[in-house]
């Protein structure tokens, strides 16, 4: 009897898996690409300077033959222009020479002091067999008339009779500003001495002051009178510009008519 034959068992391949669904990965955050940069030229590349000639450049190094020589003075000067700078500079200080003395002569010139007396008194007279002693006093004013203080140190008071001083006296030291006035009064006793002759009568006698001024001891007055001389000398220095000192000196010079009878003062011209 016949069997049925089996099938044939061959080899086959699994069947394929079944297909997947595509899944893409997850997005991550990504940065914009950088920009293209722009094209830039590169820069001018500038000609370098040209190189500075040498100080000194040497014969050798120029090829040249060396020669000596010998180095140039200065010129001096000719004779022209030294005469003209001579006489520009003796015209310059001749013309500050005439401003100094210009300025000297009008502004800084020392000057005298200026004396004017302005009274005489005798607080005291007597007379006694022929033999005078009284009491005598001088006012006077002295002025300066610098600009710079008057010093003076060496200043007296003489009283006169018949040429013979009779009396004196010093002044003390002392100073005057610049233009200003001072006043002075001197007062001291005479010694007795004789008249030298009889008393002189005189007929309206003036009282002069300083040459024309008539006092109040006018009118027609006839006694005995003397006559005395006062001398007043004023000496000292005015330095000028702190610098120059100067002596200067002046002297007030009186003739003074007094009554011998009562000692006054009948008037008196200086």
């Amino acid at each position: 009897m016949n069997r049925p034959t089996p099938p044939s068992r061959t080899h086959q391949p699994p069947p394929p898996p079944p297909p997947r669904r595509y899944q893409p990965p997850p997005r991550r955050y990504q940065p914009p690409p950088p920009p293209t940069p722009r094209y830039q030229p590169p820069p001018r590349q500038q000609p370098p300077p040209p190189a500075a000639p040498p100080l000194h450049v040497t014969a050798e190094e120029r090829g040249a033959p060396i020669i000596a020589t010998k180095p140039k003075r200065p010129r001096p000067p000719s004779g022209r222009t030294n005469l003209a700078s001579c006489v520009v500079a003796t015209i310059f200080l001749i013309f500050i020479i005439i401003v100094i003395l210009i300025v000297y002569f009008t502004v800084f010139k020392p000057q005298d002091p200026k004396i004017a007396v302005s009274a005489v008194q005798l607080p005291s007279f007597s007379v006694v067999n022929g033999t005078v002693n009284f009491t005598f006093s001088q006012y006077a004013s002295v002025r300066n008339p610098n600009r710079a203080a008057f010093s003076h140190y060496d200043s007296s008071l003489q009283l006169l009779y018949s040429g013979t001083q009779v009396g004196f006296m010093f002044i003390p030291a002392g100073e005057i500003d610049a233009g200003r006035t001072k006043y002075m009064a001197a007062t001291f006793s005479v010694q007795s001495f004789p008249l030298a002759a009889p008393p002189v009568a005189m007929t309206g006698m003036p009282t002069v002051m300083n040459g024309g001024g008539v006092g109040f001891n006018y009118g027609m007055r006839v006694q005995p009178t003397m006559e005395i001389e006062s001398k007043l000398e004023m000496a000292g220095r005015v330095r000028v510009l702190h610098f120059f000192s100067h002596r200067v000196q002046a002297t007030a010079g009186c003739r003074v008519a007094i009554a011998v009878t009562d000692g006054s003062v009948l008037g008196f011209h200086c």
